[in-house]
């Protein structure tokens, strides 16, 4: 992976990978989400990635809808606790007009008041669709408890309360404070030069007036342990387990990304799908997951049964947990893991698009990338200590915490 990068004289970063392929890819990674909202604000982070869509100076929300849509290109948005992300996927050939269209909405949004009232409705509906599935409400339910008190805390989407309570000034002060252009980065994967795709991202990004962050997120410090019941009409029981995990910036998340992907990563061969699905048939579905945020990070293991089961699944999770912290892994048992990792990468990075983001996101936080050889040699420089003593650390039982719906 060959990139290159540039930095506007507003302080805007870019970075691009020139690629062989006719499809390219075109986003802007700000760091900015919802962990950065004020107390009244809460939501509004998500909402601003909605509204960008309905108006600028020079299009109505059709006409932004259908721009890259026209050429057989996709425009889509997230919004997490620390990004909020506007990308698009095209012909080569439509390279400037996708440069244009993100300036457009990100520089030029006129937040029509008629469109923004409408969409408080349509983020509403999206509110109640997640309230009404289980599985997605316990994972912010566990962060909420897990960061309580802090704004990581928060759920993206917000509340109905503050949802319909924003106005255009709310949403242009946020803006102002929080989309610094020393925070932005666009990222770029696509088949034209260095030369060329610079001279597109300073035509239609270098006129933006510099704005700095003068501002520091407040780091969470006050991790208590927890363990909640939670009666609800569902046909499933549903559990989170979990303790408070490492940084972005912190090296030890790397023998995590490993462990927690031997242990309940996407593959099949997990050791918790192996023991509780494939073995006793206690669940359909068992995961762990770790997110890193800039300051902290979370890891935990999600898993629905039937009511009469979760106990008994609960007890084998917690087990097989201790059981991680207390035997070393084999020398062969970690090379497996090491090659599984890396083969996954390898296959991820076949994903242009995805490409695209995580590349965005490392310039983003590190101003750096590593090459594939890079992230294989920190793969391979894990040992067996390093994934027992982070096992001890990570599932020490009296630093977990739960939740389970029932």
């Amino acid at each position: 992976m060959k990139y290159y990068t540039a930095r506007l004289s507003n302080g805007i970063r870019f970075v691009h990978m020139p690629t062989n392929r006719p499809v390219s890819h075109l986003g802007v990674i700000v760091n900015t989400g919802s962990r950065d909202e004020l107390e009244q604000e809460s939501g509004i982070a998500h909402y601003i990635e909605h509204i960008l869509f309905k108006g600028t100076k020079n299009r109505k929300a059709y006409h932004i809808l259908s721009r890259m849509e026209d050429v057989g290109g996709e425009i889509d948005a997230y919004t997490t606790k620390e990004d909020t992300v506007i990308y698009t996927s095209f012909l080569e050939n439509y390279y400037e007009r996708a440069a244009d269209l993100l300036s457009d909405i990100l520089f030029n949004s006129v937040f029509p008041e008629k469109e923004i009232i409408k969409e408080k409705e349509v983020i509403y509906d999206e509110i109640v669709s997640y309230l009404d599935s289980p599985s997605e409400q316990i994972y912010d339910d566990f962060e909420n408890n897990i960061y309580r008190g802090h704004t990581l805390g928060r759920n993206i989407l917000g509340d109905k309360k503050s949802l319909f309570r924003f106005t255009k000034k709310d949403v242009q002060d946020f803006m102002a404070r929080t989309y610094n252009t020393d925070q932005m980065v666009i990222c770029s994967i696509g088949r034209l030069s260095m030369d060329k795709a610079e001279k597109i991202i300073q035509k239609y990004f270098s006129f933006v007036k510099e704005n700095k962050r003068n501002w520091y997120r407040k780091a969470f410090t006050n991790y208590q342990d927890f363990n909640k019941i939670e009666k609800k009409d569902t046909h499933q029981a549903h559990c989170i387990l979990g303790n408070i995990a490492y940084s972005s910036f912190d090296d030890k998340g790397k023998y995590l990304i490993l462990l927690n992907n031997l242990l309940g990563g996407p593959g099949l061969n997990s050791r918790l799908n192996l023991l509780l699905r494939e073995k006793y048939a206690w669940v359909y579905n068992i995961e762990s997951n770790y997110a890193r945020y800039s300051d902290t990070g979370v890891w935990s293991v999600y898993f629905g049964s039937d009511k009469e089961n979760y106990e008994k699944v609960l007890t084998a999770l917690q087990k097989e947990l201790q059981n991680m912290a207390d035997i070393n892994l084999g020398p062969r048992q970690l090379e497996k893991a090491k090659q599984q990792i890396i083969g996954q990468m390898a296959l991820s990075s076949e994903n242009n698009q995805e490409m695209l983001l995580g590349m965005g996101k490392n310039y983003l936080l590190y101003n750096h990338i590593d090459s594939f050889e890079e992230i294989k040699e920190k793969v391979y420089s894990i040992s067996v200590d390093d994934i027992r003593l982070t096992s001890q650390e990570i599932f020490n039982p009296k630093k977990l915490s739960s939740i389970i719906f029932i």
